[in-house]
Protein backbone atom coordinates (compact mmCIF):
# COMPACT_ATOMS: atom_id res chain seq x y z
CA UNK A 1 0.00 0.00 0.00
CA UNK A 2 2.64 2.55 0.94
CA UNK A 3 4.59 1.93 -2.21
CA UNK A 4 1.46 2.13 -4.62
CA UNK A 5 1.13 5.74 -2.98
CA UNK A 6 4.55 6.88 -3.16
CA UNK A 7 4.79 5.89 -6.96
CA UNK A 8 1.39 7.68 -7.39
CA UNK A 9 2.73 10.86 -6.36
CA UNK A 10 5.55 10.48 -9.03
CA UNK A 11 3.49 11.37 -12.07
CA UNK A 12 1.24 14.18 -11.14
CA UNK A 13 4.92 15.91 -10.06
CA UNK A 14 6.14 15.03 -13.67
CA UNK A 15 4.01 16.65 -15.56
CA UNK A 16 4.52 19.68 -12.94
CA UNK A 17 7.92 20.20 -12.18
CA UNK A 18 9.48 21.79 -14.82
CA UNK A 19 6.65 24.89 -14.49
CA UNK A 20 7.69 24.70 -10.71
CA UNK A 21 11.11 25.89 -11.45
CA UNK A 22 9.77 29.22 -13.61
CA UNK A 23 7.23 29.77 -10.78
CA UNK A 24 9.87 29.35 -7.58
CA UNK A 25 11.92 31.83 -9.75
CA UNK A 26 9.96 34.03 -10.06
CA UNK A 27 8.87 34.22 -6.20
CA UNK A 28 12.19 33.96 -5.04
CA UNK A 29 14.60 35.10 -7.69
CA UNK A 30 12.41 38.17 -8.29
CA UNK A 31 11.90 37.30 -12.19
CA UNK A 32 8.62 37.43 -14.49
CA UNK A 33 6.46 35.04 -14.91
CA UNK A 34 3.82 35.92 -18.23
CA UNK A 35 3.10 32.68 -19.28
CA UNK A 36 -0.58 32.20 -17.76
CA UNK A 37 -2.04 30.54 -20.52
CA UNK A 38 0.82 27.73 -20.45
CA UNK A 39 -0.12 27.83 -16.67
CA UNK A 40 -3.28 26.89 -17.15
CA UNK A 41 -2.25 24.02 -19.82
CA UNK A 42 -0.33 22.55 -17.01
CA UNK A 43 -2.78 22.76 -14.29
CA UNK A 44 -5.61 20.81 -16.69
CA UNK A 45 -2.38 18.05 -17.40
CA UNK A 46 -2.15 18.01 -13.64
CA UNK A 47 -6.24 17.37 -12.81
CA UNK A 48 -5.91 14.55 -15.61
CA UNK A 49 -2.65 12.83 -14.58
CA UNK A 50 -3.98 12.77 -11.17
CA UNK A 51 -7.27 11.50 -11.92
CA UNK A 52 -5.87 8.83 -14.19
CA UNK A 53 -2.95 7.80 -12.08
CA UNK A 54 -5.64 7.22 -8.95
CA UNK A 55 -8.12 5.76 -10.73
CA UNK A 56 -5.58 2.88 -12.11
CA UNK A 57 -4.43 3.01 -8.39
CA UNK A 58 -7.52 2.32 -7.23
CA UNK A 59 -8.69 -0.47 -10.10
CA UNK A 60 -5.66 -2.29 -9.25
CA UNK A 61 -6.59 -2.09 -5.29
CA UNK A 62 -10.55 -3.47 -6.01
CA UNK A 63 -9.21 -6.18 -7.94
CA UNK A 64 -7.10 -8.14 -5.22
CA UNK A 65 -10.45 -7.42 -3.31
CA UNK A 66 -9.30 -4.50 -0.91
CA UNK A 67 -12.24 -2.29 -0.90
CA UNK A 68 -10.94 0.44 1.34
CA UNK A 69 -10.15 2.81 -1.27
CA UNK A 70 -10.94 6.32 0.05
CA UNK A 71 -7.59 7.22 1.65
CA UNK A 72 -5.63 5.37 -0.32
CA UNK A 73 -6.83 7.77 -2.80
CA UNK A 74 -6.47 10.78 -1.46
CA UNK A 75 -3.12 9.83 -0.67
CA UNK A 76 -2.27 8.58 -3.91
CA UNK A 77 -2.82 11.46 -6.46
CA UNK A 78 -1.60 14.15 -2.65
CA UNK A 79 1.85 12.07 -2.60
CA UNK A 80 3.45 14.18 -5.59
CA UNK A 81 3.34 17.60 -2.64
CA UNK A 82 6.09 15.36 -0.78
CA UNK A 83 8.25 15.56 -4.50
CA UNK A 84 7.11 19.18 -4.63
CA UNK A 85 8.96 19.66 -1.14
CA UNK A 86 12.03 17.84 -2.16
CA UNK A 87 12.14 19.84 -4.60
CA UNK A 88 11.84 22.86 -3.51
CA UNK A 89 14.71 21.47 -0.98
CA UNK A 90 16.97 20.75 -4.07
CA UNK A 91 15.90 24.39 -5.47
CA UNK A 92 17.39 25.92 -2.24
CA UNK A 93 20.70 24.42 -2.36
CA UNK A 94 21.05 24.63 -5.85
CA UNK A 95 19.44 28.07 -6.98
CA UNK A 96 19.49 30.05 -3.86
CA UNK A 97 22.25 32.05 -1.52
CA UNK A 98 20.23 32.47 1.06
CA UNK A 99 22.79 31.79 4.28
CA UNK A 100 20.57 33.49 7.39
CA UNK A 101 18.53 31.25 9.77
CA UNK A 102 15.40 33.20 9.64
CA UNK A 103 15.85 33.56 5.52
CA UNK A 104 15.75 29.77 5.51
CA UNK A 105 12.95 29.24 8.25
CA UNK A 106 10.67 31.35 6.05
CA UNK A 107 11.59 29.65 2.55
CA UNK A 108 10.73 26.42 4.35
CA UNK A 109 7.73 27.50 6.06
CA UNK A 110 5.93 29.00 2.82
CA UNK A 111 7.13 25.94 0.58
CA UNK A 112 5.87 23.50 3.78
CA UNK A 113 2.56 26.04 3.66
CA UNK A 114 2.74 25.73 -0.80
CA UNK A 115 3.53 22.05 -0.27
CA UNK A 116 0.35 21.11 2.14
CA UNK A 117 -2.14 23.21 -0.45
CA UNK A 118 -0.65 21.32 -3.25
CA UNK A 119 -1.12 18.01 -1.25
CA UNK A 120 -5.18 19.08 -0.39
CA UNK A 121 -5.43 19.96 -4.29
CA UNK A 122 -4.35 17.09 -5.69
CA UNK A 123 -5.56 14.49 -3.30
CA UNK A 124 -9.10 16.15 -3.80
CA UNK A 125 -8.68 15.35 -7.69
CA UNK A 126 -7.76 12.24 -6.62
CA UNK A 127 -10.80 11.45 -4.32
CA UNK A 128 -13.28 12.75 -6.88
CA UNK A 129 -11.77 10.69 -10.05
CA UNK A 130 -11.72 7.58 -7.59
CA UNK A 131 -15.05 7.82 -6.38
CA UNK A 132 -16.53 8.65 -10.21
CA UNK A 133 -14.47 5.76 -11.55
CA UNK A 134 -16.22 3.44 -8.25
CA UNK A 135 -19.80 4.37 -8.84
CA UNK A 136 -19.79 4.08 -12.88
CA UNK A 137 -18.39 0.07 -12.31
CA UNK A 138 -20.34 -0.70 -9.54
CA UNK A 139 -23.49 0.96 -11.04
CA UNK A 140 -22.76 -1.24 -14.23
CA UNK A 141 -22.96 -4.72 -12.26
CA UNK A 142 -26.33 -6.23 -13.09
CA UNK A 143 -28.12 -7.51 -9.53
CA UNK A 144 -30.66 -10.50 -10.88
Amino acid sequence: PAFSIVVGGVLPFGAVFIELFFILSSIWLHQFYYVFGFLLLVFLILIITCAEITMVMCYFQLCAEDYHWWWRAFLTSGSSAGYMFAYSAFYFYTKLEITKLTSCLLYFGYMFIAALVFFVLTGTIGFYACYWFVWRIFSAIKVD
